[in-house]
């Protein structure tokens, strides 16, 4: 970082579908804070719902104002008094939320889930990685390999990583059948993790015929549907009649959600992980004589992102290959608009090329 580097200019989400750009004075980390020089920052379904469109949130998804972007990954270049893990140089994957650090949650690594006053979110109340450098603190970062890009990292920082803890939490593994509502970023993430774990047959459903298309083509599913009337008798004749061990809806959408849990076999477990909106259902019909266990679960932990991170190395595979959008930070305008659309896949905006 160059000494005559005052000022950067960042991204704030006005909250009526546009973009606005903003100058910052470049941060000095204090205490126990590291500077990231930001190299891929992500943009996550929940910005498009919750700020980009209109500010609807309060609490954890109160927006105030802030530079955007929770989902940044990049290269320490500074690091502030009594830091012990990480230094100049290091390549970091960033937590998305700062919690108090001593309430239960927070000591589990759940700092999504701290009600703290103090809590404050990455790109929500406090500046995140829509500019050339984010102030973090070092106990949200986990080390990135050099096997893995910025744009792999940015990627595990939300999207990858909340399907993951919801994928983990349901136990899949090779003798599961899985079905994914919603083939956005999170339900591409799903897939490829499913995969990964052993899923034995994935069937993706959505309303895109471009976001099906593409999940074809990256060959993450094995049978792609179009969420319409038939989709239920297609999934159940798939699997014989009985439907799939495990399902996980990523889009929060209700006729999805319903088909999420429909289409799972009985004794089966669901994932509710797509934000927003409102499901109904007959309770007995389709959870209780079904014997179905569903989960309702929020991104993912400290412990359990890094361990994330090292699978994907070790399982040599990368998330960035669902990424089809990159775009520098002064079209950002251009990649909110794409995202907001929900035709493709994930969009990044890339500092530099990993």
């Amino acid at each position: 970082m160059s000494d005559k580097a005052a000022t950067m200019t960042g991204v704030v989400l006005p909250g009526d579908s546009t973009v606005k750009f903003r100058e910052y004075e470049i941060p000095e980390p204090g205490h126990g804070q590291v500077l990231v020089k930001m190299k891929a920052s992500s943009i996550c379904g929940s910005d498009i719902r919750a700020i980009y469109r209109e500010h609807l949130g309060k609490g954890p998804e109160g927006y105030q104002g802030v530079i955007a972007g929770h989902e940044p990954c990049g290269q320490v270049v500074k690091a502030g008094p009594g830091c012990k893990r990480f230094g100049p140089g290091d390549r970091v994957v960033i937590y998305h939320i700062s919690g108090c650090g001593v309430c239960d949650e927070c000591q589990h690594g759940y700092m999504i889930s701290c009600r703290d006053q103090s809590r404050a979110a990455y790109g929500w109340q406090r500046d995140g990685g829509h500019a050339p450098y984010l102030l973090a603190e070092e106990n949200t970062c986990i080390r990135l390999p050099d096997s893995l890009s910025y744009i792999d990292g940015a990627l595990c920082a939300c999207g990858f990583g909340t399907a993951y803890e919801a994928l983990r939490r349901m136990q899949v593994s090779g003798q599961d059948r899985l079905l994914i509502t919603g083939m956005g970023p999170v339900g591409l993430a799903a897939a490829m993790l499913g995969r990964a774990l052993g899923a034995s047959t994935i069937i993706g459903t959505d309303l895109s015929d471009s976001r099906l298309g593409l999940a074809v083509d990256l060959g993450l599913v094995d049978l792609a549907l179009k969420a319409d009337d038939s989709a239920l008798d297609r999934v159940l004749k798939q699997t014989g009649g009985h439907g799939c061990e495990a399902s996980i809806d990523c889009s929060g959408a209700a006729p999805a959600r319903l088909l999420a849990l429909q289409g799972t076999r009985d004794w089966g477990r669901c994932a509710f992980v797509g934000e927003g909106g409102t499901v109904s259902f007959e309770v007995s019909k389709y959870l209780i004589h079904k014997q179905i266990t569903l989960f309702g679960s929020w991104v993912t932990s400290l412990r359990h992102m890094e361990e994330l991170v090292e699978r994907l190395d070790r399982w040599k595979i990368h998330p960035d290959r669902t990424c089809t959008v990159r775009l520098p930070l002064s079209e950002a305008a251009r990649a909110y608009e794409l995202a907001a659309d929900g035709q493709t896949g994930k969009v990044c905006i890339v500092h530099e090329e990993p």
